[in-house]
């Protein structure tokens, strides 16, 4: 346990080795990634050997990677771990020229003995030792982290400063990032006494003056007649909705249209609120805007600027395959506006996407393999070649756009659709389709007293007066069953027919702190309920959830007219897609590569057959393909570093 905590901690100096989104989706087995100068080699890079032991690290470190190396995905697999591992090398050698001291290094070797209490010399040799290092390798590899890092910054600081024009478009294209709060103007009574904030209540709705009821009984701000903001010019200033503890502030920001709310609980106060102005989120002017607006472009730039980086440094690499069970294939699966998309890409987002994931977990991988052939990898194919002609898209529409391939992407398609508006008619026709959602189900809590005989429970209900339930009711000859908190939409062991007299019938008879229900007869017995804390079914009213539901009809529609708008402009660019000629490539290639089961032999003519007394055991594993992979693995996550 203590080697395993250790492992897990060394995960934060990992990070130093983070770019720009370039994150490991799954963390690999730390104790075997510092064999560097040992092994098998398995291939080289730059004139850098990977040895076997390296790459099957990195593969048994991912739980995904680790499902199978047999088949169509242990095929993709291998392609995936040998891009991995070759792009990793890539940033480290890129990172040579930068200087990392060794104080920097002690520093950063301190920070993780200090946080692991491993202080002490031998603890801390016995623990790198269980995790099979050395001293001298984690250092190194803390080095090499740290180096990437200052590498990265370098790189970013070699952005051009976002434009006028970029700033613009920007703003204009994601104003809903730049939107005031909502705020309410408003008016407040809080009571310490429930039944005196219903009494308050009641004189509202019965036309009370709310400000000097506030005055009169408010325990707070009645200074200002319970206004919720100071006041300016006479009037309350608008809040927003911080402003309220959390029960009345949800209650109060419904009131769109203004309103009263009823007695709120919160905190062991009883509040009411009246809204007497409504204040809508609204977009920011631009000059207010403007310096988080500079600050989101200024980021897309340097994202674009290390992602520029990467790009270079796998266009110049030279691999060199050494073990041939390790050559893996990695053919361009597309092409547009002048650029290759490598077969790695696709398999990096497939091993990312977490449907994949839990499609490993339910079906065999032969199977996931179909499933992810013919559905997912096309998608992801197409989402690529959007990506990779976006930067052309947008030049060719001479749009002051930045960012990487698909930060570029999701601004062409909020372009798209940049005029698209939601009409009063988009809003009823999703309201009544969805009406559903809008729908809050009937609850109480519930107490049944059955009886044998009709009249016994019909006398029961007329006379009792509100004292014990179960008490009265067994003393009447009742049986009693506590049901607890019952919600009339859902199934449960309460019977459809006093969940009715309960939930739907108007007849219910005030007794004790709830109401009883009529006599229903419940199979052969006769139950009538004890009902508190009971609450109607109830339906928002449009007006309650117009915003909401305007957000959700606008991103659905936004989302449909700026893919169709980015899809059409990349057509024009003529894009070639050639996932299936690949994937018929490889099931060929891995068919011919699989061992099959021995036969037997055919007996001569005239031999008498002789019974089997055993089974044939079909040889294991893949042997190599003899197919080189291209020597530009396009992944997107730079070198481990624990």
């Amino acid at each position: 346990m203590k080697n395993k905590k250790f492992v897990n901690v060394l995960l934060g100096v990992l990070a130093l080795m983070l770019v720009v989104g370039m994150a490991y989706q799954f963390t690999p087995n730390l104790g075997s990634l510092f064999n560097r100068q040992t092994g098998t080699p398995a291939l080289k890079v730059n004139g850098q050997t990977i040895t076997v032991e390296e790459l099957e690290a990195l593969r048994r470190g991912n739980p995904v990677l680790s499902s199978t190396d047999t088949g169509l995905l242990g095929d993709d697999f291998k392609t995936y771990v040998v891009a991995q591992k070759a792009r990793q090398v890539l940033y480290i050698q890129a990172a040579e020229d930068i200087n990392v001291s060794k104080n920097d290094v002690n520093a950063e070797v301190t920070k993780v003995r200090e946080q692991n209490k491993l202080t002490d010399n031998k603890a801390w040799t016995d623990a790198l030792q269980g995790a099979g290092l050395t001293d001298a390798a984690f250092r190194k590899q803390v080095r090499d982290g740290l180096a990437v890092q200052r590498k990265v910054d370098s790189i970013k600081a070699t952005a051009t400063p976002a434009t006028d024009a970029e700033a613009q478009l920007y703003y204009t294209l994601n104003q809903a990032n730049f939107v005031s709060d909502a705020r309410i103007v408003g008016r407040q009574i809080v009571a310490a006494d429930e039944a005196k904030a219903k009494s308050l209540l009641a004189q509202v709705k019965a036309g009370g003056d709310f400000a000097a009821l506030a005055t009169a009984n408010s325990t707070e701000n009645k200074d200002r007649g319970g206004a919720l903001g100071p006041l300016e010019n006479g009037a309350p200033r608008p809040v927003a909705q911080v402003a309220l503890p959390a029960e009345v502030g949800t209650a109060a920001f419904a009131l769109t249209e203004g309103g009263v709310t009823d007695v709120i609980k919160s905190g062991g106060k009883f509040y009411i609120v009246k809204v007497e102005k409504f204040l809508a989120p609204a977009p920011k002017p631009f000059a207010d805007a403007k310096t988080d607006v500079l600050t989101a472009v200024n980021q897309q730039k340097k994202n674009a600027a290390v992602e520029a980086w990467g790009d270079k440094l796998a266009a110049d690499m030279k691999v060199e395959y050494i073990d041939v069970n390790w050559k893996a294939e990695d053919p361009t699966v597309a092409k547009v506006a002048g650029q290759n998309i490598p077969y790695s890409a696709v398999i990096e987002q497939v091993v990312g996407n977490q449907q994949f994931t839990g499609l490993l977990q339910q079906v065999p991988a032969d199977q996931a393999a179909q499933l992810v052939n013919g559905i997912l990898k096309p998608q992801v194919v197409q989402s690529l070649i959007q990506g990779y002609a976006a930067r052309k898209v947008a030049q060719d529409q001479k749009l002051a756009l930045a960012g990487t391939r698909q930060e570029l992407a999701a601004s062409l398609a909020a372009y798209g659709a940049r005029d698209v508006k939601v009409t009063d008619a988009d809003v009823q026709k999703y309201y009544q389709e969805n009406i559903k959602q809008f729908e809050t189900a009937a609850s109480g809590t519930v107490n049944e007293a059955s009886f044998k005989d009709k009249a016994q429970a019909v006398a029961f209900r007329n006379s009792w007066n509100g004292s014990n339930f179960t008490q009265a009711a067994t003393k009447a000859g009742g049986t009693v069953s506590e049901r607890g908190a019952i919600t009339g939409g859902t199934e449960s062991t309460l019977g459809a027919e006093l969940k009715a007299a309960i939930f739907t019938a108007k007849t219910l008879k005030t007794a004790g702190e709830g109401s009883l229900s009529d006599v229903v007869q419940v199979g052969t017995r006769y139950s009538v309920a004890y009902v508190t804390d009971l609450k109607r079914a109830a339906t928002q009213p449009l007006s309650a959830v117009r915003s909401q539901i305007e957000e959700a009809v606008l991103g659905t529609k936004k989302n449909e007219v700026g893919s169709a708008f980015v899809a059409k402009q990349v057509a024009a660019l003529k894009p070639t897609d050639n996932l299936k000629t690949i994937l018929a490539a490889q099931e060929k290639r891995v068919t011919a590569a699989t061992p099959k089961p021995a036969t037997p032999a055919t007996p001569a003519p005239g031999t008498p057959a002789t019974p089997a007394t055993g089974t044939e055991t079909p040889a294991t594993g893949t042997p190599a393909t003899e197919t080189p992979a291209t020597e530009t693995p396009a992944t997107e996550t730079p070198a481990e570093t624990p």
